[in-house]
């Protein structure tokens, strides 16, 4: 199921929550990858070598820093089936891994075409920044029995009633929006009067705007709203534009139209809606012509995001110093073979052939160290011979592979050489050039993890700022705490407590633990920037290693 805006008005431009192809599942939206197409190709082969703003794509050319804002160009890259956001969601959690900062949420509220979604879009547009998702109250319409349905083909069921909506849910979905979780919108057919089968995944919003017609009439989701606007227009426009959108969008005739309005439409208007324009912050005429009202909110919007903002490197550098290690944590046995081989990909002057070939023979005895650790059930099974043998069996429901994209990707087939048919999804996180903060750019997570053992696949760590992040995102996603296998060919101390301090139930696994990281971030000795020594790239010195494969 795929991560997407709410809001079927919502256009290409608007920057909202990266969205999942429908058989793979969640997730990522608003500042990332969306695949325009549905297609459920996981993989990221396609992409135009030429882009210059696009991470995912090995190039011998220099690569420009991903940066949350650009003034003089959109935030965003398009090619025939994808729409890459390039800008993408700073930390929104702290140094324990816990929520920080709820996402921000205004209430649109007004009668039936009086512009509340063009308003919401305008607010968009103005406030230039990653990760808005648009909730509409429509999507959360109740299902019609038979008996209702008849009613409504007939113009006599009245759809602006408090009744006619399912507050329950609504509640429960922005509730755990607002909480920075994943969340699962209805899609409302307005021609069945149901809803469709597939459903939306909406996930990682800094700002929600949600807009209904009765967005002000349920106590609970008045305790929501950090921001309540109304958007007031003249009820002969609303009429006119009523008319318009039935009739082209929905399938209906004037005579229909003109006579659920004056039943139910106007007295819904006058009795639910419009005596709640006293629980609204601002009031909005005229719409999205009003550019002064519009200036004001997003004003403010700013000034509340501002004081919302955090920063997790610095206090990772500082944190932890002097610990020891963690009993979460499983180095490999350093073996002379394990040891032979880290001398390898470790030796500056290994080329690049031999440096793959041996970081995919490390990787695979990883792999193969880290299954050792997940719970297995007694289990017979008979033997050709009609014995018995008393063997062991995974206890639980699957395996699923996470990798931190791009050094992390190149772990995949190491895994999928040792798990059949196991499931894959991918993360894509990098610095941002200004805060020296890792944001989150690109999701793609399978569907249903929440009884899923995952295994996040990384190269190196070295601070943990990315590795804290992805695991930040699988919890929003319901992926229990200890069912989560952080692996890395190489770690630093310092990631290692990090990831462990905020994540005490996280097994951490990896090759080798270096105790140093430098002032640039960098695990000392080290392996270098293994992503381009991996992928044969070379990154230019302002080039954040932690992208490729360094960690931050």
């Amino acid at each position: 199921m795929e991560t997407a805006s709410c809001s079927s008005s919502s256009s290409d431009s608007t920057v909202k929550p990266a969205e999942q192809p429908p058989d793979e599942g969640v997730e990522a939206d608003k500042s990332m990858l969306r695949s325009d197409s549905g297609s459920g190709d996981d993989s990221l082969d396609g992409l135009p070598n030429c882009a210059p703003r696009c991470p995912l794509t090995p190039s011998r050319s220099p690569r420009k820093r991903t940066t949350s804002q650009s003034k003089s160009e959109p935030p965003l890259l398009r090619t025939n089936k994808r729409t890459i956001y390039t800008a993408g969601r700073p930390p929104w959690y702290n140094v324990t891994g816990t929520t920080f900062k709820e996402a921000f949420v205004i209430g649109l509220c007004g009668g039936s075409a009086s512009g509340k979604t063009t308003v919401a879009n305008k607010i968009i547009e103005a406030l230039d920044v990653p990760w808005v998702v648009l909730l509409s109250m429509d999507s959360f319409y109740k299902v019609l029995n038979k008996e209702e349905q008849e009613l409504a083909a007939k113009n006599e069921y009245n759809f602006d009633h408090p009744d006619a909506f399912d507050f329950e849910l609504l509640v429960t979905v922005l509730r755990k929006l607002k909480k920075g979780k994943s969340i699962k919108v209805p899609v409302y057919d307005f021609t069945s009067h149901g809803r469709r089968k597939e459903w939306k995944t909406v996930y990682g919003a800094n700002v929600v705007i949600f807009e209904g017609i009765l967005a002000f009439a349920n106590k609970e989701l008045l305790k929501l709203l950090d921001m309540k606007v109304f958007v007031d227009t003249d009820s002969d426009i609303r009429l006119i534009r009523r008319l318009k959108r039935d009739i082209s969008l929905r399938g209906r005739d004037i005579s229909g139209i003109i006579k659920q309005y004056n039943k139910f439409v106007k007295p819904a208007f006058e009795q639910y809606i419009e005596p709640t324009v006293q629980a609204a912050d601002i009031v909005v005429p005229r719409g999205g012509e009003n550019f002064v009202a519009l200036d004001l909110i997003v004003q403010h919007v700013h000034s509340q995001l501002e004081k919302r903002e955090i920063t997790v490197r610095s206090a990772l550098a500082s944190a932890h110093q002097g610990q020891p290690l963690p009993t979460t944590l499983s180095v490999m046995e350093s073996t002379p073979q394990v040891r032979g081989m880290h001398t390898i990909i470790r030796n500056k002057e290994t080329n690049r052939d031999e440096f793959i070939f041996y970081s995919k023979r490390l990787m695979r005895l990883l792999i193969e160290h880290a299954l050792s650790f997940l719970p297995l059930k007694s289990v017979s099974v008979e033997t050709p011979q009609g014995g018995t043998y008393e063997g062991k069996r995974l206890s639980g429901k699957r395996i699923t592979g996470v990798s931190i994209l791009r050094a992390g990707e190149t772990m995949e087939q190491a895994l999928m050489a040792v798990c059949k048919d196991i499931r894959l999804g991918k993360i894509l996180i990098q610095t941002n050039h200004d805060t020296g903060e890792p944001e989150l750019h690109y999701l793609r997570l399978p569907k249903d993890l929440t009884e899923d053992y995952v295994i996040l696949m990384d190269s190196t760590v070295s601070t943990g700022a990315a590795a804290l992040m992805a695991v930040r995102v699988l919890l929003d996603h319901d992926v229990a705490e200890d069912k989560i296998f952080l692996i890395s060919l190489l770690m630093a101390e310092m990631g290692v407590h990090s990831v462990a301090y905020a994540f005490p139930k996280v097994r951490i696994i990896t090759t080798a633990v270096d105790k140093e990281v430098n002032d640039q971030f960098h695990i000392i000795p080290g392996i270098g920037n293994f992503g381009d020594r991996y992928f044969g790239t070379d990154a230019p010195s302002d080039w954040c290693e932690s992208d490729d494969g360094m960690d931050i």
